[in-house]
């Protein structure tokens, strides 16, 4: 699925919401963006990993594209009077046995920072993926975060299957 610049600015606006609360509300305690960043880099190796695969984690991940595609068009066409051009540049990207289990053991750990977590974080941690989506695909950013999230887990993989494989 293409991203178009609707969608990137969805995500870059989750971004800058989340930065003035941080300036204006969390008075940029270091601690307190720690979910949101997080959960930004999982959104964008989720979507970076996962997109166009026959998973649950493609579905999600396809759907939360969709609709921040589809806000963010209605957005800057109809809401503003400009337009929205398909700005994708990056695919699927290549992950190794291992590295496809550290992106599982990832997406179980957000899942239990979700049910178990504390309360405020909650939004972060969505948002904070949803933001990732959609702007991981994005013609920029998907060529600097592809080496580095794409690497690590496929470097965290090797050893993961050292240990237990």
């Amino acid at each position: 699925m293409a991203i178009n610049l609707g969608g990137v600015a969805v995500g870059v606006g989750i971004i800058l919401a989340f930065l003035m609360r941080w300036i204006m509300k969390e008075k940029k305690r270091l601690g307190a963006l720690v979910p949101f960043v997080l959960s930004v880099l999982y959104g964008m190796l989720a979507a970076l990993a996962a997109l166009g695969a026959w998973s649950v984690l493609g579905a999600v991940t396809w759907l939360g594209l969709w609709a921040g595609n589809v806000a963010g068009y209605a957005s800057l066409v109809w809401g503003i009077g400009g337009k929205a051009p398909d700005v994708t540049r990056a695919h699927q990207i290549v992950l190794t046995d291992g590295g496809y289990a550290i992106v599982f053991l990832l997406t179980i750990m957000l899942g239990c920072l979700l049910k178990w977590g504390p309360k405020q974080a909650k939004s972060k941690i969505i948002l904070g993926c949803l933001a990732g989506i959609l702007i991981a695909l994005s013609g920029n950013v998907a060529g600097v975060a592809a080496i580095p999230l794409g690497s690590g887990v496929n470097f965290a993989g090797i050893g993961f299957t050292g240990v237990f494989g």
